[in-house]
């Protein structure tokens, strides 16, 4: 970003950016009366409208799912957008010229150049799609024609053909109005002796487009082996292209993302387009780069990945030594995901675009059913290279391998994968193996445990809110089905004290009450299995407390307690909401003080829903 959008322009979109018209193009909305319109929710399920929509204050709110905002916040939901990347949308929609403050920028000048930038890769786009039906093209269509495309998808994916040229594009950009200097900034041409010159020539060329469907660079393949250059040939990084935070087909597979909850990686844009083909639109790929930290928080966005969420990431790999060594370098960003990760492998080490090719789109589908835990993946990656036939070689693999189940944040897990291991190894000794993957485990977290413990705070029991976190514990350790994914969504900071904190974080670690069934003695051996020392006796006293419910009313007396909770959440936004406009003049700060009462307009729509929530306890 170039610096921070100013609140003026960010006033002016709002204002050029009638919600109603914004919501309007996505759901169909209906007069509720009132001036309100009324709608289905787009991010959640719903047989009747629970969507709501006031033209006149501009804000929207879902009496469903609690959730409400502004026209900007609906853009940020819906195309799972940052908030900057939200305002540049509606602005480019709108007609408004967006100016950047802070960091000595000129006013205007990075929109601007980002404008022109765009315009200039979108009529090269064009261009290259326009030459795949040239006659000198004709190696590109047979390159596509024996990976089993059509004419068809390669429109669908905007694939294109980079005439074999030194001056093609430039010269055709240039004719558009586009500098030399926009040219080469953009990485669409490189410096020559007598000016620009194309950087792409003779090749397949496939459009790289940021998560809004902006085209922002390209990925070019080599089609005569004999000439120089790398096989794959990518744009350099640029204003617009970032290769780190770049994930090829993003655009086209966000809402099946977001739908499905799962992602699968791939290596290439052909898999990427054999995924898709094959009924798997999840699928995407990184340009040029291992796929690492930047990728991740763009895959989070899409997933929701928070606590209790139960998506998949799927990362394909070959089967050869690079795959496994590009699995291993996954396992180590594994942890930064809360979702599942998973590896799919095809035994005879076909990609998905050969596969396709060789055995049709239901084996390409196959292969990705038919995906194991990366965690397993990994573990078995390292011990394939020792020699288990011999006591000296099992016992190197376990050395091996102690260092990757000691790294699995989860006890529990931690424990059933070295039963796996010494089942794989063939020991038959369970607890030798539960050793020797201690011994690792208590030397990488004794730096922690050396760190000296923060305050702790004081259980106020006459505290109302703080019964409330106690009694929506004691339903999550021993009735956690009836709060099922509500509560891993309240988030660790809605507890006060710091045990309750901390039983909380236990129980989503634990998988969550989504997944814990009736609860039960196993539920709390569990929760007992992955709790440290002084968080054991915590978990015993919830797991016998008395629950205040009548067994009547069970589920209608744990939704009360989840929405109280929130309420208490809520309340205390309002009361920060309302000392900040005290201190806000109405006269001389105008427009910051109509978005604060906008907010609170929205947090007290909020509240009266919980608090008719809360009432059924």
């Amino acid at each position: 970003m170039a610096g921070r959008i100013s609140d003026e322009d960010i006033a002016l979109v709002r204002e050029r950016s009638p919600i109603a018209d914004i919501v309007g193009e996505h759901i169909q909305l209906r007069n509720a009366g009132g001036g309100n319109l009324k709608g289905l929710c787009p991010f959640h399920e719903e047989k009747s409208p629970s969507f709501n929509v006031t033209p006149t204050r501009g804000y929207w709110y879902c009496f469903g799912c609690a959730e409400g905002g502004d026209v900007i916040t609906f853009v940020r939901r819906l195309e799972h957008l940052s908030f900057g990347e939200a305002v540049e949308r509606l602005a480019n929609r709108a007609g408004v010229q967006l100016r950047y403050e802070q960091g000595g920028y000129v006013p205007g000048r990075e929109q601007g150049e980002r404008i022109r930038l765009i315009e200039a890769h979108k009529a090269a786009a064009e261009f290259y799609v326009s030459k795949l039906s040239a006659p000198d093209a004709a190696i590109g269509r047979r390159f596509l024609s024996e990976r089993g495309f059509e004419r068809v998808d390669a429109e669908r994916f905007g694939v294109g053909y980079a005439p074999a040229e030194w001056e093609a594009l430039s010269r055709h950009l240039m004719a558009r109005g586009f500098t030399t200097a926009e040219l080469i900034k953009g990485g669409l041409a490189k410096e020559g002796r007598r000016g620009p010159i194309d950087r792409f020539r003779g090749r397949l060329v496939w459009p790289i487009r940021d998560i809004t469907g902006d085209v922002i660079g390209f990925g070019a393949r080599k089609l005569n082996d004999a000439e120089d250059g790398p096989k794959y040939l990518n744009t350099p990084e640029s204003p617009l292209y970032k290769k780190s935070e770049v994930l090829y087909g993003v655009d086209l597979a966000k809402r099946e993302i977001s739908k499905r909850s799962q992602a699968v990686i791939v290596e290439g844009y052909t898999d990427v387009m054999a995924c898709h083909l094959s009924g798997v639109p999840t699928a995407v790929a990184t340009c040029g780069t291992a796929f690492g930290e930047e990728h991740i928080k763009v895959l989070r966005r899409l997933l929701l990945d928070q606590s209790g969420s139960h998506g998949e990431v799927v990362f394909t790999f070959d089967g050869d030594a690079a795959g496994q060594k590009a699995a291993l370098r996954a396992f180590a960003d594994e942890q930064k995901f809360v979702t599942q990760t998973f590896v799919a492998v095809q035994a005879d080490g076909l990609d998905p675009c050969d596969l396709r090719v060789r055995h049709g789109e239901a084996a390409v589908r196959d292969l990705i059913a038919g995906r194991e835990p990366l965690f397993a993946f990994a573990i078995r990656s390292v011990i394939s290279r020792y020699d288990v036939s011999t006591n000296e070689g099992r016992l190197s693999a376990l050395d091996a391998a102690a260092p990757i189940v000691a790294g699995i944040k989860d006890r529990s897990l931690r424990q059933l994968y070295a039963v796996d291991l010494d089942r794989w190894l063939g020991f038959n000794n369970e607890r030798f193996v539960l050793d020797r993957i201690t011994e690792v485990s208590s030397a990488a977290a004794q730096p922690r445990a050396q760190r000296p413990a923060g305050p702790r705070k004081v259980a106020d029991l006459t505290d109302p809110s703080v019964r409330t976190e106690a009694e929506v514990l004691r339903l999550a350790v021993q009735r956690p089905a009836l709060l099922g994914p509500g509560f891993e969504a309240l988030g660790a900071e809605a507890f006060t004290l710091a045990e309750h904190a901390a039983l909380y974080r236990l129980i989503v670690d634990s998988g969550g009450t989504a997944t814990a069934g009736q609860g039960g003695r196993e539920w709390v051996d569990l929760l007992l299995g992955g709790a440290e020392d002084s968080l054991r006796g915590v978990v015993t006293r919830f797991a016998v407390e008395e629950l205040r419910a009548d067994l009547a009313s069970e589920e209608r007396y744990a939704s009360a307690m989840l929405a109280a909770l929130e309420l208490v959440s809520v309340a205390r936004a309002i009361e920060q909401l309302k000392s900040r406009m005290q201190r806000t003049n109405p006269v001389d700060e105008q427009q910051e003080y109509n978005r604060l009462f906008g907010e609170l307009v929205a947090l007290e729509q909020q509240r009266r829903v919980l608090k008719d929530r809360a009432a059924g306890s």
